[in-house]
C-alpha cells in the first residue's frame, strides 16, 4: 500500500487549524485514517526514515509526549525529548537563536508550552516545520484527533452538532476553528466570564461563512446539549491554573457532564473528553465509562492524526 503524500504540505508549520483550508484539513484526516489502517494491519510506513523530531516540553504531558514519540518511531524517525531542564526557551538564549540552531540539527520541532507567542516566534525563525503541541491559546492537534474520532463514529462532520461544556479555553478555541473549517456546528456552554476569546469567535465565524458552520456561545449547558451529536468536556482548570481551581468549581458545578445532561442529547450522541479527566467533577464515572463514551478512541486518534501531520510536513 503505497502512500501518496501531497507535496503542498511539505515544510509548512502546524500552529492553528485556521492556517489550513477545508480541503487540506479533509486531506490530513483522510491520510490519518490510511495510516491507522496500515498500523492496525502491521504494514510498515516508515516515511520519515532517518529524520529527527525535536520535542520541546515547557509544559508536561502524558498523551502528547507518548503519541508524538511513538508516532515518530512508527514513521521510522527518531523523537528527541527536550524538557525545560534541557533547555530554557527565552531565558538566556533567545527563541530566535534556539530556532536557528535547532533548524540545523532537526527535521521538525513539536512544542508544548504556555505562551502562544513563543510558538509563533519559534516558527518565524525556524527553517523546519513547527508543530503546536499545545499553548494556552490553542490545542490544534487535539482537535484534529477529535474530528477524526467524530468522522469515525458519525461518518461526517458537516451538519454535526457538537456541544462543548466547560471553560472557553484552548480546546474550545481550536474546536471553534475546527468546526468553522469542516462545517460542524459548535456551541460552547460556559459560565459568564469564562467565554472563549471574542477574537477567536469572530475569526472562526469569518471562516464558517465558507462552510456554513454555526458557532455560538450560551450560558445554559442544558440548552447547549439539546439534540447534540457530540457532547464534549474538559477539565475546569487547565494546567497552570491550579490556584483558580477552587474558585472555578463554584462557577462550574452545574456544568458537569452527567446522565441527566446527556439525556437531552441525541440517544446516539458520543461523549468526548481530551483528558486528563477529573472524574466526579466535569464528568461522572457513569458517563465516562458508559456506552456513549468514545474518550479512549479519541485519545488513540491523537497518535494517528499527529503521524499524518508529521509525515506530510516533514516529507
Amino acid at each position: 500500500m503505497a502512500l501518496d503524500m501531497n507535496p503542498v504540505f511539505k515544510g509548512r508549520d502546524f500552529i492553528s487549524i485556521r492556517d489550513y483550508s477545508p480541503d487540506e484539513i479533509a486531506y490530513i484526516l483522510e491520510f490519518a485514517f490510511q495510516l491507522k489502517k496500515m498500523q492496525k494491519e502491521g504494514i510498515p510506513h516508515r516515511v520519515l526514515e532517518g529524520k529527527t523530531l525535536g520535542m520541546l516540553f515547557q509544559k508536561p504531558s502524558t498523551r502528547t509526549r507518548i503519541s508524538f514519540e511513538v508516532g515518530m518511531y512508527q514513521l521510522g524517525g527518531y523523537p528527541l525529548f527536550l524538557s525545560p531542564k534541557d533547555m530554557q526557551l527565552g531565558r538566556g538564549e533567545t527563541i530566535k537563536d534556539t530556532a536557528l540552531t535547532m533548524s540545523r540539527y532537526l527535521n521538525g520541532i513539536m512544542i508544548r508550552t504556555f505562551s502562544h507567542d513563543e510558538v509563533l516566534e519559534l516558527a518565524e525563525y525556524a527553517t523546519i516545520p513547527v508543530i503546536n503541541g499545545l499553548t494556552d491559546y490553542l490545542h490544534p492537534c487535539q482537535v484534529m484527533g477529535d474530528m477524526m474520532t467524530i468522522l469515525e463514529f458519525k461518518k461526517t462532520l458537516k451538519g454535526i452538532k457538537l456541544a462543548f461544556i466547560g471553560d472557553g479555553n484552548n480546546v474550545a478555541h481550536s474546536l471553534l476553528f475546527g468546526g468553522a473549517k469542516t462545517g460542524m456546528d459548535v456551541v460552547i456552554a460556559c459560565p459568564r466570564g469564562y467565554e472563549p476569546m471574542k477574537e477567536v469567535l469572530e475569526a472562526a465565524r469569518q471562516d464558517a461563512q465558507e462552510t456554513g458552520a454555526r458557532l455560538w456561545v450560551v450560558e445554559d449547558p442544558y440548552e447547549a446539549v439539546e439534540n447534540a451529536d457530540v457532547v464534549y468536556t474538559d477539565v475546569w482548570a487547565s494546567m497552570g491554573q491550579e490556584k483558580e481551581a477552587e474558585e472555578k468549581e463554584k462557577h462550574f458545578a452545574r456544568y458537569q457532564v452527567n446522565r441527566k445532561l446527556l439525556d437531552l442529547a441525541k440517544p446516539d450522541a458520543i461523549v468526548m473528553h481530551c483528558l486528563p479527566a477529573k472524574r466526579g467533577r466535569e464528568i461522572t464515572d457513569e458517563v465516562m465509562d458508559g456506552p456513549n463514551s468514545v474518550v479512549f478512541d479519541e485519545a488513540e486518534n491523537r497518535l494517528h492524526v499527529q503521524k499524518a501531520i508529521m509525515a506530510l510536513l516533514m516529507q
